[in-house]
């Protein structure tokens, strides 16, 4: 059986932590950041993890995560 392909964007964007979980980064932080407050830029700051609803199509995307 051939080697299973892994999608490229999505190992870029999440990371395997533990088992059955993915970490993400939160948006919002690249442009346009003097509207926002400082409350909303410190919260997506943090590292936020993948819905359980989410799981099974990106362990579809990463074969080997």
């Amino acid at each position: 059986m051939p080697k299973m392909k892994t999608r490229r964007a999505v190992a870029k964007r999440f990371k395997p932590v533990g088992k059955d979980k993915f970490k993400r980064k939160r948006a919002n932080l690249r442009h346009l950041l003097a509207p926002k407050s400082s409350k909303s830029k410190a919260r997506n700051v943090k590292t936020d993890y993948v819905h359980e609803s989410d799981i099974k199509q990106l362990k579809r995307c990463l074969p080997y995560a």
